[in-house]
């Protein structure tokens, strides 16, 4: 399973368990359109009624940089719950998360 492929799935039962979500794709083009610390912002933000989780998605062998790390720290830090999904995660974990929130 591909970053793409889980992204998709991820996003599907997501909307099927109720959860607003947004993904934001890189740019098209080498300019980024993101600003201020917005480098390395979680793949997913996921809320449903006062719940709010971000994750980060990678495949199999995909490692979180620096920055993409900082975010997932700010948001716990913050009291919201962040995650690392892999396609491992699909199964069990992924779900176990969303239906459990």
């Amino acid at each position: 399973m591909t970053e793409d492929q889980l992204l998709t799935a991820v996003l599907a039962l997501a909307k099927n368990l109720g959860w607003r979500s947004l993904h934001i794709r890189p740019p098209a083009s080498a300019r980024s359109t993101v600003q201020g610390d917005g480098k390395g912002f979680p793949d997913l933000l996921l809320i449903r009624g006062s719940e709010i989780l971000v994750a980060e998605l990678k495949d199999a062998t995909g490692r979180v940089d620096p920055r993409q790390r900082a975010w997932l720290n700010a948001f716990e830090a913050a009291g919201f719950p962040a995650y690392v999904w892999r396609p491992a995660d699909w199964l069990w974990a992924i779900p176990s998360v969303l239906l459990g929130h």
